[in-house]
């Protein structure tokens, strides 16, 4: 299992690597909403004022056999590109064409 944080955190990595890859592409695509759903076990540590943690359950694990601890959750994040000065702009990625990609 891996944080909900560290699961963002990668995405956000791979974005921006895609980014990196089509700045000199010709072909570019504009990113819209990126939607994620992930089954994730709630868990507090140190008592009732401990910290909330969200852990996402790797596909295949135990999440049925524990199925009243875990829960579905459904993101939508908005990405934008942010320069220095903070103003936004769309973001576009490219990529290498896949087979059979439609």
């Amino acid at each position: 299992m891996i944080e909900l944080a560290e699961m963002i955190r990668e995405l956000r990595h791979e974005l921006n690597a895609a980014l990196a890859d089509g700045s000199a592409a010709p072909v570019r695509f504009e990113l819209g909403p990126v939607e994620i759903e992930a089954t994730v076990m709630v868990g507090r540590r140190g008592g009732a004022a401990g910290k909330v943690r969200f852990w996402v359950v790797e596909a295949g694990g135990d999440a049925q056999s524990e199925s009243s601890l875990t829960h579905r959750i459904s993101l939508t994040l908005e990405p934008r590109l942010v320069a220095p000065d903070g103003t936004r702009r769309t973001v576009l990625i490219a990529g290498d064409e896949a087979d059979a990609e439609r």
